[in-house]
């Protein structure tokens, strides 16, 4: 597996330190592998907007909603 070293502010390594004490990962490396897993699969999900007038004819609310009142995208 490729081994990849980044900065990251100090309230995420405190946030990621408390959810491995909290035993919701087994390790520091499982939660960021699984977090980062996450965090793309919702960036796919979701998308980026390169043009402000694409996201307005869309019909999606701009404060994050996918179109649905009970679903928000992160």
């Amino acid at each position: 597996m490729p081994k990849v070293e980044i900065n990251i502010p100090e309230h995420l390594e405190m946030q990621i330190t408390q959810m491995v004490e909290q035993g919701e990962f087994v390790n520091r490396d499982e939660a960021i592998e699984d977090l980062l897993a996450a965090g793309l699969k919702a960036y796919k999900t979701s998308g980026p907007m390169d043009d402000e007038d694409e996201r307005l004819d869309s019909g999606f609310e701009d404060d994050g909603m996918m179109g649905h009142d009970d679903e928000y995208v992160f």
